[in-house]
C-alpha cells in the first residue's frame, strides 16, 4: 500500500473549484478518497468532476453558511475535512481600505473555518479523523496591502489549535492541523498580491518572483496536504508550506 493510499476514505474540501482547493481535491481523489468539493462556482466544479469522475461530488454552495457546514457534516461524516475556502482581499494600503474591505476575510475565511470546526467537534467526527485548515504565510509576516487578511489567517491558526485542545480534552481523537502556504503567483489571489507587492517595491513581477524563489503550485499543495493527512503524527500542529514542502511552525 502507498504511504498516501486513502482508499475508502471520505473527504470534504471547501473552496474546491480553483487554486489550492482544486489541487487538494485532485490529490485526494488520486490517493483513493471519495471527495465532496464545496464552492460557489457551479461551472468550475462541473469541470473538475469531468476530470476526476465519480470519486468527486460537487456541491455548489456558500462554504461560509453555517447551514451548509452542518448539513454536509451530517450527510458525509468525513474522515478528512480540508477547510480552504476564502476570498481575495482588496490589494490596497490600509488608508485606502474601508472597514468593509478590511474585514472581508474575517467575514468569509474565518467565519467558514469557525462554522465547520464547530460542527466537526459537535458531531463529533469519528476518532482518527483529521481537519486541515488552510491559513497563509501572511499570518506569520503580515500583509500590509491586504487589509485584515493577515490577522484573519492568524485567527484561523488559533481556531485550529483551540479545536485540537478541545478534541484532546474530550477524548474525541480528532486531529487538527493548520497549513500556511507561502505567497505564490500560481493562484488568482496570489497573482494579484504578487503584482501589488512588486509595484510597492518598485520592481517588475519577474524580478520580484526571481528574488522570492521557487513558486508553490496547487499541485504541490495538494500532494503536501495529502501526505500530511496520511501521516499518523498526533496532536495539534501547524506547517509553513513552500515549494520545498511542509515545515513545522512553532
Amino acid at each position: 500500500m502507498s504511504s498516501t493510499d486513502l482508499t475508502g476514505s471520505t473527504a470534504i474540501v471547501t473552496g474546491a473549484s480553483r487554486g489550492f482547493g482544486r489541487g487538494i481535491a485532485t490529490a485526494l481523489v488520486r490517493a483513493g478518497a471519495q471527495v465532496t468539493g464545496v464552492a460557489r462556482d457551479r461551472e468550475e466544479l462541473a469541470r473538475l468532476q469531468s476530470e476526476l469522475g465519480d470519486s468527486f461530488t460537487p456541491v455548489a454552495a456558500d462554504a461560509a453558511d453555517p447551514v451548509t457546514a452542518g448539513q454536509l457534516i451530517d450527510a458525509c461524516r468525513p474522515g478528512i475535512l480540508v477547510l480552504n475556502a476564502g476570498v481575495s482581499p482588496l490589494s490596497r494600503p490600509i488608508q485606502q481600505q474601508s472597514w468593509q474591505s478590511f474585514s472581508r476575510n474575517w467575514e468569509i475565511d474565518v467565519q467558514h473555518v469557525f462554522h465547520w470546526t464547530r460542527e466537526a467537534l459537535l458531531a463529533p467526527l469519528a476518532p482518527g479523523s483529521i481537519v486541515v485548515t488552510v491559513s497563509s504565510g501572511a499570518a506569520l509576516r503580515g500583509s500590509p496591502l491586504s487589509g485584515g487578511y493577515a490577522g484573519a489567517k492568524a485567527t484561523i491558526r488559533f481556531i485550529s489549535a483551540y479545536a485540537g485542545a478541545e478534541s484532546e480534552r474530550d477524548g474525541l481523537g480528532i486531529r487538527f492541523a493548520c497549513v500556511l502556504p507561502q505567497l505564490t503567483p500560481a493562484t488568482a489571489l496570489g497573482a494579484t498580491a504578487v503584482a501589488a507587492y512588486a509595484a510597492r517595491e518598485g520592481t517588475d513581477v519577474a524580478t520580484y518572483l526571481r528574488n522570492a524563489g521557487p513558486a508553490l503550485t496547487p499541485e504541490q499543495a495538494g500532494d503536501a496536504i495529502t501526505g500530511l493527512i496520511t501521516n499518523d503524527v498526533k496532536g495539534d500542529d501547524a506547517y509553513l508550506l513552500t515549494a520545498a514542502g511542509l515545515h513545522p511552525v512553532t
